[in-house]
């Protein structure tokens, strides 16, 4: 009786373990699945609740730009720069709160609230050939939401950009669309 039970312990052991040799392979090829490298491609525009909005208006050769932030949004720092296609822009602030960053950006100087919008900033199109009746210019505006210092001291963070949005126009009579 016992000779008969080793047997069958033996014969399930031996099942066993011929289950685990067929399924060996299919272990074998798990190991592909797990990785560590991935490939994408494309991009996405990520925004945290509603868009702040740009709106630029055209007076002769000078475009002046306005950023508003959305009702729901949370509070931002605004900077803007223009790109022209062979023309010197000037940049002009009546209110004295934007100002001239080392990277060709201008900067708001304050906060802008949700619903509230920044002062206006015009962009002059210089050096304009005589004859010439078109240009290319386009600005970019970027947001980044307000951080706080321990403290409370607010302070911008341009590594956290809430939105980047561009507009090109190419002519001074051209309607924004």
């Amino acid at each position: 009786m016992r000779r008969k039970k080793l047997m069958l312990a033996a014969e399930a052991a031996a099942s066993v373990l011929a289950v685990a040799l067929a399924l060996a392979p299919a272990v074998e090829s798990a190991d592909a699945y797990f990785t560590t490298y991935t490939g994408a491609s494309g991009g996405r525009v990520l925004s945290v609740g509603s868009q702040p909005d740009i709106e630029e208006t055209f007076s002769g050769w000078t475009k002046t730009v306005t950023v508003s932030n959305s009702e729901d949004s949370q509070p931002v720092y605004v900077r803007v720069r223009g790109f022209g296609s062979s023309h010197t822009l000037n940049y002009q602030d009546d209110s004295g709160k934007w100002s001239a960053g080392g990277d060709g950006f201008y900067y708001y100087g304050e906060i802008v609230n949700p619903g509230e919008t920044a002062d206006p900033i015009r962009i002059g199109i210089g050096d304009i050939p005589e004859g010439e009746n078109s240009f290319n210019v386009a600005v970019i505006y970027e947001t980044t939401p307000v951080q706080y210092m321990p403290d409370g001291t607010p302070y911008a963070d341009w590594e956290v950009q809430l939105e980047t949005l561009g507009t090109e126009t190419g002519s001074p009579d051209a309607v924004d669309g």
